[in-house]
């Protein structure tokens, strides 16, 4: 009688608890990130099917970081800049990682901190100077600063992995879920929420940001305007390279 009250699903494994680490504002900010700088950077060439959205796409990211920007003061706990920048920190995380026994963090580590702001600074740059330039020396820098952003990006995505692989935590999976596993990360609770006038603010930093981009440039967000005004011959010359 006992084993008939046993049920099949009492054998099966149960998923390890997990806790909340990375708001829903701060993930879709990192993807639509991701998906835009792979859009800039397709569209580059002339010839590519993508050129017409080279501009749109430079514009969109600096949408993006102004709200970066702000989020990082009043978003959720671990987004905020107070929380991943640790340069007191790194020389010990250096020293985990040549030991072979680094620690895990629940949040940004504080390598990846640094590398959060060199990107976000980069990509800035180069949405500037592909707003401004006017003549070669100016878009030479556009260029060099793409460029320089593929290497930060490939050094980022390779940190990524081994830390994952290292401390066995996967952080991609986290910055898909939100979530990592209690277990690993004991004593710690779920991450504090973004303040409470967070999502207004950022809403309203979005939307100060497309209308500023609008008045730089009224075609900011035309797929192709840029180069079909510069074949009439008045189209300024920089909507031709366009923002990464």
């Amino acid at each position: 009688m006992t084993d008939s009250l046993i049920s099949p699903a009492s054998f099966a494994p149960s998923s390890p608890a997990r806790v909340r680490v990375w708001d829903l504002p701060v993930r879709l900010f990192h993807w639509l990130l991701v998906a835009t700088n792979l859009i800039a950077f397709l569209s580059s060439e002339e010839g590519s099917a993508l050129a017409p959205w080279h501009v749109p796409a430079g514009w969109v990211a600096a949408i993006l970081i102004a709200f970066r920007l702000v989020w990082g003061v009043i978003g959720g706990e671990h987004a905020r800049f107070t929380d991943f920048l640790k340069p007191h920190q790194i020389a010990h995380h250096i020293g985990g990682l040549f030991s072979g026994k680094p620690e895990r963090s629940i949040g940004h580590n504080a390598l990846g901190g640094i590398a959060i702001i060199a990107l976000l600074g980069t990509v800035g740059g180069i949405v500037y100077t592909g707003a401004t330039m006017q003549g070669e020396a100016e878009g030479g820098l556009h260029e060099t600063l793409a460029n320089v952003l593929l290497g930060l990006i490939a050094l980022h995505v390779a940190a990524v992995i081994v830390m994952s692989l290292l401390t066995k935590d996967n952080l991609i999976g986290a910055f898909i879920t939100g979530t990592k596993r209690a277990d690993l990360h004991p004593g710690v609770e779920d991450a504090r929420p973004p303040a409470p006038l967070a999502l207004p603010a950022a809403a309203i930093v979005i939307a100060g940001t497309t209308y500023g981009a609008t008045v730089v440039d009224p075609l900011a967000f035309t797929p192709g305007a840029h180069a079909d005004a510069g074949e009439r011959g008045g189209g300024p010359e920089k909507g031709e390279h366009g923002d990464d």
